[in-house]
Parts: C-alpha cells; structure tokens; sequence
C-alpha cells in the first residue's frame, strides 16, 4: 500500500485539498499510506482518521510520526458503528475502502450520517476491468481474474471503480462527479514501471497465488506463465495501463 501510495500520489491526490479549519474523516485508514499524502497537502485542516484494525493503525501511527504530521488524530473504529457527532465533519475521504464491503451502499449512508450539509464526501477506487498491457496475454488476464474473483468470494468487488457514480446517487448525494485517473507505464517513465507495474499491480497478483490454487481458480503452471506475463510488461518494450476512478458528491 506505501508502494501504491508513493507512486500514485500526484495522480490521485494533486486536487485533494481541504480549507483551513475545516474538519476530515478519513474512513478506513489502514496503514496510514493515504493519510500522510492528504496531510501533507491540508496540514491547516484538522484530520480524524479512523480503521477497524489496531494492527493497521499502529502502522500509521508510525508513518504520521515518520512523517511529522501533526494535524492528525488516529482512532479505532468501525464505519457502520460510528461514534462521532451526527453532521460533524465538512468532508469525509475514502480511498481503496470501498471495494472490500459486502455492503458499500450502507457504509456510504452512515457516512453520510457525520457529514454536515452541504458537506463533500471523496471516494477513490480501482477497477480490475481496466487493465490491458502490451506484450497482451491470456495468461495474465486469467491470473487477473483470479484476484478478481476471490475479492468477490470475499464480499468485495474488485471493479467496483465503475459503480462510484451510481452508488453515490443511489446514497443520496447530489453533483456527483467522477474523474478517471490512467496510471500509462512504459520504459519512459520507470519509477512508474517499478512503483506501479511491478511493485504494486503484479506484487498483488503474485500475493493471490496460494488462495487462487486452494480455490481450484487456475492450474499453478498457468497462473505462474500469468505473473511471468505482468513482468514482461515492465521489460524494456512494455506498456501498462490502469484506471481509478476518483468521485465527489455533495450532501
């Protein structure tokens, strides 16, 4: 996630900027890699970050340390108990949370539940059916749909960029706008080719190998030729592409 943070940050967060003063719920912090990234760029804003898991926050615990950010406050909790003030907050920003819910629509409704009116809500995601990549491969796709799959047998939704629009307006916000974000990676550009094509996108299909091969996804040959494929793209001649999806709505 640091990896993905790093290499990603210009791109997903050049426009992320909270006024003096105003109050932020980051809602599902895990190990502080985003966090530290809106910090930096809104240090007069006051951050409340928060994530169910004390393991994770103690991670970013230590990332705002490293960092010497000083305008954020790290909490254990859980985004369909929250504790906080109803309308509370001026903006609430999700980034790479959504897709791990069973029930992103209900998370959404007790955010909003916090946020004042007129508050701005900001949701950032992936989606898994915008990859493609020169040298092209089955391979690689199969293995691609292998993590696919297993986020969905998790309760997530691994292409669930292409849902923010309608999810927010099903939720209830109004103006709700959607900014495509293309990760392009070639021979170019190679701190994208490490940070992104083979630290971030082919390390996470190569972390899904075991659990992809319990579940009968793909013969381990095939899906070992899949991550060969993924690192061929970042060889000399390779192309990768990748797009997030970066939403706002209003309450």
């Amino acid at each position: 996630m640091v990896d993905q943070a790093t290499s990603l940050a210009e791109l997903l967060h050049a426009d992320t900027a909270f006024p003096v003063g105003s109050t932020v719920l980051e809602a599902g912090c895990g190990v502080g890699a985003q966090t530290v990234e809106i910090a930096k760029r809104s240090p007069a804003a006051h951050i409340t970050s928060i994530d169910l898991s004390e393991m994770s926050l103690r991670e970013a615990r230590k990332a705002v340390e490293a960092n010497r950010i000083s305008n954020v406050t790290l909490l254990q909790g859980d985004i369909f108990k929250l504790s906080f003030v109803s309308e509370s907050f001026d903006y609430i920003f999700l980034c790479f949370v959504l897709e791990h819910l069973p029930n992103p629509m209900d998370a959404l409704m007790a955010l909003k539940g916090v946020l004042k009116p007129s508050g701005t809500i900001i949701s950032i995601e992936g989606d898994h059916g915008s990859t493609f990549f020169h040298p092209d491969s089955e391979h690689a796709r199969r293995a691609i749909q292998c993590q696919v799959t297993l986020q969905a047998m998790a309760g997530g939704d691994a292409l669930i960029g292409r849902r923010l629009y309608p999810l927010l307006r099903d939720a209830g916000f109004r103006d709700v706008r959607v900014s495509p974000r293309m990760v392009y990676a070639d021979a170019t550009r190679p701190a994208t080719v490490d940070g992104f094509t083979r630290r971030t996108f082919t390390a996470m299909i190569e972390g899904v190998r075991e659990p992809a091969l319990d579940h009968n996804l793909l013969p381990a040959s095939d899906f070992d030729k899949g991550i060969l494929a993924l690192h061929r793209t970042a060889e000399e001649d390779g192309v990768f592409c990748y797009t997030f999806f970066k939403a706002t709505g209003q309450k």
